[in-house]
């Protein structure tokens, strides 16, 4: 196998990962609330937004530490071991307690930012300059056909329910819990890059896969931890001090405000949204399962976008000279249009009425073809957004990837944290300005960055504040 096949297939077998550990996890978010509400008046009392909050909130307090866990551990072992978190999380719905179900909102938000940062670890060691969009968009395909599958079943599942069943809720975590069991597993498939083994068997030797390899098995996994935790101090130290000085870069300081609008964008297309319309008594009987249908169009998307702005991204640059600002500016259009029509044909009360849904009218009379035109739009911006800015973080960052992604995802859920918090209380109308305000201003700052790597990142230097 050559290096470059090795390297295609560690972003293969990474995206595919992520497919299914997200599979479980955004299929959870996506119903969450709507669950909740169905089970609020028993034994449980807790809220979905709330929880979202709570794992948010801890992502973004853990993110500038997590470079210093992911170069003790390394990514493979960091991301296997936080894949068994999110199973654990998306378990707690099989039998919900509310002690439970925050602890594990704590828990999983301190594997989150490590999971994202060993995965930004991982994508930039597989690919250098000539292909990192190339494999941003690979992974990012992949990773949103978990919007696919499990809303899928729901669509079907819950077509015609107005009250979710706890076996309806069992049967479902139960499938989703061992989907993300098998995501985790193929984490342990991704291979050294050949040229590191090369470098390392010319040097010290490093056992930081073999021993990972047999340990699935044999339970040696804090053996390892142990053993790299001896070995590589000075790297945990050498990571956080990076982040750090990543994050005073004059660069990803105005970066962070398109960074953080995807955090507000994800909170609404991921949590808020599918509530929205399941809340929409106009829906009459389809309204719940509008929520899995909703989900499916925003993995289609995010596929498209994807598949286009990353797999054709060298094509689309040297050939029609289309860069990362327009697809940004693309997203943007999207969005805006999205938030329009929502606007428009949904309740503005809907996303905090209880499980009773609303009867209130919206300006139009709601539309189920509008609401999920709406989603593919959602979803075909994000992609636009996020598969640039990997691609630009990536190539602004490449020696220091793993500090790099970890303050990415530390302002991306600091945003996201923010909006699961407002979630709860405001309006739909204003919810759809701040992302419009938000949307406008993060396309600026993302432009002015985009120009500024053009003229002076040849050297891969950047000037600290």
């Amino acid at each position: 196998m050559t290096p470059e096949t090795r390297k295609l297939t560690n972003v293969i077998i990474l995206g595919c990962s992520f497919m299914f550990v997200f599979t479980a996890f955004q299929t959870c978010g996506n119903i969450e609330q709507t669950v909740i509400k169905s089970i609020n008046s028993t034994q449980f009392h807790g809220s979905g937004y709330t929880s979202l909050a709570i794992i948010y909130t801890v992502f973004s307090a853990s993110n500038l530490l997590t470079p210093s866990i992911v170069a003790l551990l390394g990514s493979q072992l960091s991301m296997f071991i936080s894949g068994l978190v999110y199973s654990a999380y998306v378990a707690v719905f099989i039998q919900p307690y509310t002690w439970s179900f925050y602890l594990a909102s704590v828990v999983i938000g301190i594997a989150a930012a490590v999971l994202w940062t060993a995965q930004g670890n991982c994508l930039t060691i597989n690919s250098d300059e000539n292909t990192i969009g190339r494999n941003s968009g690979i992974f990012w395909a992949l990773l949103q056909f978990s919007l696919l599958f499990g809303n899928l079943y729901i669509y079907f599942a819950w077509k015609g329910e107005k009250h979710i069943s706890d076996y309806n809720r069992r049967t479902v975590y139960t499938a989703l819990t061992v989907i993300s069991l098998v995501g985790s597993v193929f984490f342990i498939l991704i291979r050294k890059p050949i040229s590191e083994v090369q470098s390392t068997e010319n040097n010290v030797p490093d056992d930081e896969h073999e021993p990972l390899i047999r340990s699935l098995l044999t339970m040696l996994t804090l053996f390892c931890i142990i053993c790299r935790t001896q070995e590589q101090p000075s790297q945990a130290v050498a990571a956080f001090k990076s982040a750090i000085n990543i994050f005073l870069t004059k660069e990803i300081l105005l970066l962070s405000v398109c960074i953080a609008y995807t955090g507000l964008e994800l909170t609404f297309f991921s949590g808020v949204y599918g509530t929205c319309l399941g809340a929409t008594n106009y829906f009459g009987d389809e309204a719940k399962s509008l929520i899995g249908l909703s989900g499916i169009f925003v993995g289609v998307g995010e596929i498209i976008g994807g598949a286009t702005f990353g797999l054709l991204n060298k094509f689309l640059s040297k050939y029609l000279g289309i860069g990362r600002n327009p697809v940004v500016l693309l997203g943007l259009f999207c969005h805006i249009l999205a938030y329009y029509l929502i606007f428009l044909n949904v309740p503005n009360d809907a996303p905090v009425v209880s499980d009773v849904g609303t009867n209130e009218a919206a300006y139009l009379i709601p539309s189920k073809f509008i609401a999920i035109a709406c989603s593919f739009l959602l979803g075909l911006g994000d992609s636009c957004f996020n598969t640039q800015l990997l691609s630009l973080v990536g190539f602004m960052y490449a020696k220091e990837s793993a500090p790099a992604f970890a303050v990415f995802k530390f302002v991306q859920s600091i945003s996201a944290a923010i909006a699961f918090g407002y979630s709860n209380y405001l309006m739909l109308q204003w919810q759809l300005l701040i992302l419009c305000l938000t949307a406008f201003c993060g396309t600026i700052s993302f432009i002015l960055v985009e120009w500024n790597a053009k003229s002076s990142f040849t050297s891969r230097g950047y000037d600290r504040i």
